[in-house]
């Protein structure tokens, strides 16, 4: 994959540069166009693959929302973790965020699922995978994402402060080992999953980062979806 082409914040090709000439990327490129040459669909397109990357620069990272990886079901997947484009119905794992956000914090839920305004206030929403075949979660587990998106984590904590990340189930939860709990706030929770019954309610981690950004002169996030 030439960086040139990837649409992608230029700080974030700078930083993420030499990931993108290292073996295992060239690997993840070929697995992903032999699958395109063999029929398979993939979310998100291909243009949105690096969406979450694509406005927001790495020093304007305020709070890191991890998900394992897209939306399988044609036209959901937008390359945002949890988001869907408007006019698509919310899934049940992001009702569920928005139901703690309103006991949390009075928020309004909306009648869509589109994130975006979030990532233009510094909230970086990433898949720790960032593609899958249709109908087929999780199918791109092991072609290589986690070590690209494992750097970006350690990238994040190495060279700034005071993000919060916000890991919800255990999957996300495993990644705490690449933060550095010295410089950043690390928040856990159960996933907002239905399977987890209603583990994520009560987490509050909406108003704690707040609170915590408050704490650090920082200018709280408007999680307001208009």
């Amino acid at each position: 994959m030439n960086p040139d082409k990837v649409e992608i914040h230029p700080r974030w090709k700078d930083a993420l540069h030499e990931e993108f000439s290292k073996p295992y990327f060239d690997s993840l490129v070929s697995t992903l166009k032999a699958a395109i040459s063999n029929g398979k669909i993939i979310y998100p397109p291909g243009k949105f693959i690096f969406h979450a990357f694509n406005e927001l620069p790495p020093e304007e990272v305020k709070v890191v929302i991890l998900g394992q990886d897209p939306y399988h079901n044609p036209h959901e997947a937008m390359g945002l973790s949890f988001s869907v484009p408007k006019g698509i119905k919310v899934p049940p794992s992001l009702a569920n965020v928005y139901k703690e956000l309103h006991r949390d914090i009075g928020f309004k839920i909306p009648v869509h699922g589109d994130l975006s305004a979030w990532s233009r206030q510094g909230v970086l929403l990433l898949n720790a995978i960032l593609t899958v075949e249709s109908k087929n979660p999780g199918s791109h587990r092991n072609i290589g994402w986690q070590t690209f998106t494992d750097m970006v984590i350690h990238y994040l904590s190495e060279h700034y402060e005071n993000i919060v990340f916000m890991l919800w189930g255990n999957f996300a939860k495993s990644k705490r080992n690449l933060i550095d709990v010295n410089k950043h706030l690390v928040l856990e929770a159960a996933h907002p999953s239905p399977l987890a019954g209603n583990a994520f309610q009560g987490c509050s981690h909406f108003s704690k980062a707040n609170d915590y950004f408050k704490m650090h002169n920082k200018q709280p996030i408007d999680w307001t979806i208009v």
